[in-house]
């Protein structure tokens, strides 16, 4: 039996690149649904501060983060001295994916891999 993987929500709510209705979107779809996530205002916020749940976050066997770019994620773990696995992670970028489709990926009980998922955004991005 696979780990169901933990699922961490940024709203993003300082930077404000994400898009308001696909941040909206996905958290309400992730709040509909029965799945227990956690959620953060701003991620980049989390990482300034060195908050500790970080730490806790990045030692989850499982996990899926649904924020901004991957690299820039990487980068807010590392900062915070909570870097994250190279495996076992998965990331949904909000940036570039739709609501339907990062809500999509977060609901599915496996991770998708990083090709994939990196095909995925790059087509929807050209579509």
């Amino acid at each position: 039996m696979s780990q169901v993987p933990r699922v961490l929500y940024c709203h993003c709510a300082y930077a404000r690149v994400v898009p308001e209705d696909v941040k909206e979107a996905v958290l309400e779809g992730l709040t509909a649904s029965e799945l227990a996530f956690d959620t953060v205002a701003d991620l980049c916020e989390l990482a300034a501060k060195g908050d500790p749940a970080l730490k806790q976050l990045a030692q989850a066997p499982c996990l899926k983060i649904a924020a901004c770019y991957p690299r820039a994620v990487k980068w807010l773990f590392s900062a915070a001295e909570a870097p994250l696995a190279t495996e076992g992670v998965e990331f949904i970028n909000l940036r570039v994916l739709n609501a339907e489709t990062a809500l999509e990926r977060l609901l599915a009980p496996e991770l998708t891999t990083v090709i994939e998922a990196e095909s995925t955004a790059i087509l929807e991005e050209t579509a």
